[in-house]
């Protein structure tokens, strides 16, 4: 049987939404996450001087759960 946790996390780019996902990913990925998928659940802007300064998204990862010990 499979259980997968659920994690919410939030990333960001200076160059788009997707970059910011692809963020969050590359960051769990190097510390080793076994992650199966994400789900983008939010997005949001940082507006300075009347330009997009920063994208945001809230994400659910999915990883595949193993127990430590």
């Amino acid at each position: 049987m499979a259980i997968i946790k659920i994690r919410e996390l939030i990333g960001s780019s200076g160059k788009s939404f997707e970059d910011a996902l692809k963020n969050i990913v590359e960051h769990e990925v190097k510390k080793g996450k076994n992650i199966t998928g994400a789900k983008i659940i939010a997005q949001s802007v940082s507006v300075e001087d009347k330009k997009i300064k920063e994208y945001k998204v809230n994400a659910n990862v999915a990883y595949k759960w193993e127990e430590e010990g």
